[in-house]
């Protein structure tokens, strides 16, 4: 089955974000899909994502997780639409609120798993749960508020 990423929909002018953005040539690009009522994602850190020998650095994390969560936020609020991610008018989400607890050191080796779930949806705001783990255990957890793009931010097409 071909299915396409969260981030694969995005409009070219949503496509540059450092974590996520398939039109930035130095990101992450990382790709997030439906697993029922979670989102997954899968990521390898590269060595220079270090923080200590061995270990990924922490503002890889939290970036992971920002980006896969403000994706789920978009992706369910399509869902609630009834309508594909890549139909007119976009639902863009950015972030309110970043909570990361780090539980473990988070292995260099990965790769890393990172599982959301929507906790609240609403017209204008969504709250996104996320687990990052590595081979079965969860090392990071994070918390995101995220909400619809204002117009105010809305690149020109």
């Amino acid at each position: 089955m071909d299915r396409k990423a969260f981030q694969d929909c995005y409009p070219d002018m949503f496509s540059h974000c450092y974590g996520c953005g398939r039109l930035n040539e130095r990101g992450l690009k990382i790709k997030s899909f439906w697993e029922g009522d979670e989102s997954v994602c899968t990521v390898k850190p590269e060595p220079y994502h270090i923080g200590m020998k061995g270990f990924v650095y922490g503002g890889f994390i939290a970036s992971v997780i920002d980006c896969h969560s403000t994706a789920t936020a978009a992706a369910a609020a399509y869902r609630r639409e009834e309508r594909g991610m890549d139909t007119d008018p976009p639902l863009r989400f950015v972030t309110a609120s970043l909570h990361v607890d780090y539980l473990k050191p988070t292995p260099i080796e990965g790769p890393v798993e990172l599982r959301s779930r929507v906790t609240e949806m609403h017209e204008r705001k969504a709250v996104i749960e996320t687990d990052l783990s590595v081979s079965g255990t969860v090392c990071a957890k994070g918390m995101v508020v995220a909400v619809k793009i204002p117009a105010s931010m809305m690149p020109d097409s």
